[in-house]
């Protein structure tokens, strides 16, 4: 659990970690503003878009070789990027980092919903996992800040190396290979994956044009048309192929959709919060990169009490009030946000709400990580835990493009009526956290709607024979090992 947690947290590490170091990336590598935001999206729209078909081949080649496979991936792409002596290089490095994700995460996750299967260990596990996904973009934030200011930026990309090295060289000695039954193996769906990659790709690439283009400007319409139709021929293939990349039905437990859909609204709030305040205490409180970054400090301390207190409530109130809570603390605390000014406080105006805000997306992590694998069988674990990060990645890159072109949309037309630049860039910033904060408000108001009556059960029984009999490599010693293995990952109640 210890390697594949470190895993984990340093994929979403990197979500995060380039953030404070982007103006001294820009200046080393005559990055323009507008390719700038792919240093971030690279990681992102790659990992995002490859996740599901990764989490099949997970499902049917390995999990721990498809992990394995992943780490070490990982550890050269982020070498490539922290060596980089051109912009081509360094996206580059990036987008392999997002195709290592893609491997490693949902093998890595799908390893650890078939080791916990009783409702209080799940619980407790999928805590940690779903607080180490938002404490290591918090810390992402604060470690950028430290290595680029006493180092250089090459270090938020080196420092992954060893990180990745480490669990790839000893899960092999600590693990068992897992992999679905031999009748629950399914062929990747390579045609549904470049069309969702595709897809989701050229609609992300339409929203960042949006920004300095327009929206009705061909260079957005153009993608966003593309992408549209690559989606929507997505999902006839899904509904035609006989081993679909994502059968459309897993969509139709009504706690799994509710949990994906409450993850959207976490991560696009989340990515909007880091980038644009990194953005505000450097370009308009004149923060040094260390400073900027020390100031995520209370964020990543105050995130563990959300983290904690949601592991309790999941098992005494359920998903629901326990979801609808911590997104609407989350509302409240990016609400507070729009309190910034240009002479403002980091005591009275950014603390606040950094605590917060950091007290419900610790909330939300858990809850949102345990009820979007409900009632997912061993075959399509893999595929599950591969939605999950899927959404948690695109949501945060559909935040990122979305909330930064309202706030620069905004800013203009501050400028445009005269207000001055710095004053203009501050009510931007306002706008974008008034609009995420609606967002999350909405969503637990849907929690609260949608989730109703639904409570935790135990888990269901399989006998020892048939795990046998579905391709469970277990010894005849190992056959209570093999029907603790073969129980369905999901423990709530079908929705």
């Amino acid at each position: 659990m210890a390697l594949l947690a470190l895993v984990q947290f340093i994929i979403f590490l990197d979500a995060t970690i380039v953030n404070v170091a982007l103006p001294s990336i820009q200046r080393d590598l005559g990055f323009s503003e507008a390719t700038l935001t792919w240093v971030v999206n690279a990681y992102l729209i790659t990992a995002g878009g490859l996740l599901l078909l990764g989490g099949r081949i997970a499902d049917l080649v390995g999990r721990r070789k498809v992990f394995c496979l992943g780490a070490g991936l990982f550890a050269v792409a982020s070498a490539t990027a922290g060596l980089a002596q051109n912009s081509e290089v360094l996206l580059a490095g990036r987008s392999l980092q997002g195709v290592a994700e893609a491997l490693s995460a949902p093998a890595a996750m799908s390893m650890v919903a078939l080791l916990f299967t009783d409702p209080k260990e799940r619980a407790k596990a999928f805590g940690i996992w779903g607080g180490l996904a938002g404490l290591g973009s918090a810390a992402g934030v604060l470690l950028s800040g430290v290595l680029t200011d006493l180092a250089s930026w090459r270090w938020v990309f080196l420092v992954n190396i060893p990180l990745a090295v480490i669990p790839m060289l000893l899960l092999p000695k600590l693990a068992d290979e897992s992999r679905a039954p031999a009748q629950g193996r399914r062929r990747p769906d390579w045609l549904g994956a470049v069309l969702v990659t595709g897809g989701l790709i050229a609609i992300l690439n339409a929203v960042l044009n949006a920004a300095r283009n327009g929206w009705d400007s061909a260079p957005v319409l153009v993608p966003l048309l593309v992408g549209i139709a690559a989606l929507a021929l997505f999902v006839v293939v899904e509904t035609k192929v006989a081993q679909p990349l994502v059968p459309l039905g897993f969509f139709a437990n009504r706690v799994r959709a509710t949990a994906n859909v409450a993850t959207v609204f976490v991560a696009s709030s989340s990515a909007a919060v880091f980038f644009l305040i990194v953005l505000y205490t450097q370009n308009v409180l004149g923060y040094s990169p260390l400073a900027s970054g020390l100031a995520w400090l209370p964020f990543c301390v105050a995130f563990m009490p959300g983290l904690f207190l949601s592991t309790k409530l999941i098992m005494k109130v359920g998903p629901r009030s326990t979801l609808a809570a911590g997104l609407a603390v989350s509302a409240i605390g990016v609400a507070l946000f729009t309190r910034i000014s240009v002479d403002g406080s980091y005591l009275t105006d950014l603390l606040p709400a950094m605590v917060v805000t950091a007290l419900g997306f610790g909330m939300t992590n858990p809850a949102m990580q345990n009820a979007a694998l409900h009632e997912v069988s061993e075959a399509d674990a893999g595929l599950g835990s591969g939605i999950v990060t899927t959404v948690l990645q695109m949501g945060s890159a559909l935040g990122l493009t979305v909330f930064v072109s309202l706030a620069l949309s905004h800013q203009r037309g501050q400028q445009a009526a005269g207000v001055a630049e710095n004053l203009a860039v501050v009510r931007g910033y306002d706008h974008a956290f008034g609009i995420a904060a609606g967002a999350l408000a909405v969503g637990a108001v849907a929690a609260l709607v949608i989730l109703r009556g639904v409570r935790p059960t135990a888990p269901q029984q399989v006998d020892a024979a048939a795990a046998v009999d579905d391709g469970a490599e277990q010894d005849l010693d190992d056959l209570a090992d093999a029907d603790h293995r073969r129980r369905p990952v999901g423990q709530g109640a079908r929705g």
